[in-house]
């Protein structure tokens, strides 16, 4: 199958050959869901805890005697059910780790890029023609693409430093080397777009061999 190929002012040129395996399938919703899914879980650090009643500092002395006030008895005052105790079944640090087969993930970001072609939602540039690193350029490619005011992400085969600089001040770009964007990256864009070297890469990475 072919994609269309648009220079930076707007103009239709060439067309560029991609393979129907990577952008031509049957989105499949459940490895999508499994991949965002293991890379949410993965992104979470595992910090969290609270301290259980072994934890607490002090309460070694028994603070009151056990018979004659009148009163429950008790053996610390880092019990649980005092003020400054220990908590009960409090949150404990672990690691979060959902993994996937290599081969679900490719499935995941093929999918993705299936349903965002067929949706028109991909805009295939022949290069990225910022040699300096100026914001307005940046602007003015968006605007000629008219898609300045979406949400975008950026994919290239060439990350340069000019390019990193004129589009980081921008709410509305992510910007990512092609081969680097997970499922959660194509999926959480209105638009994609990616330069003819960083789609040959795309291509040929999640491609069946």
């Amino acid at each position: 199958m072919e994609l269309q190929v648009v220079e930076s002012n707007g103009n239709k040129t060439s067309k560029i050959k991609v393979d129907a395996s990577v952008f031509g399938i049957k989105p499949n919703e459940d490895a999508v869901h499994r991949a965002i899914l293991s890379e949410m879980e993965n992104s979470r650090q595992g910090t969290h805890g609270s301290k259980s009643r072994g934890m607490v500092r002090g309460g070694g002395k028994k603070p009151w005697k056990q018979k004659g006030r009148g009163v429950a008895r008790a053996g610390t005052t880092r019990s649980p059910l005092w003020r400054g105790g220990g908590t009960v079944f409090g949150p404990q640090p672990h690691q979060y780790e959902y993994k996937l087969p290599k081969k679900i993930k490719r499935l995941a970001r093929r999918s993705i890029l299936s349903e965002k072609l067929k949706n028109k939602e991909i805009i295939v540039l022949n290069e990225f023609s910022i040699d300096e690193p100026k914001t307005k350029k940046t602007i003015d490619l968006l605007i000629n693409l008219d898609v300045h005011e979406k949400k975008i992400l950026v994919l290239t085969g060439n990350l340069t430093k000019d390019l990193i600089l004129s589009m980081r001040n921008l709410p509305n770009i992510a910007l990512l080397d092609a081969m680097t964007a997970s499922a959660y990256d194509l999926l959480d864009s209105q638009i994609i777009l990616i330069d003819q070297k960083g789609l040959e890469m795309l291509n040929d990475g999640l491609a069946d061999k």
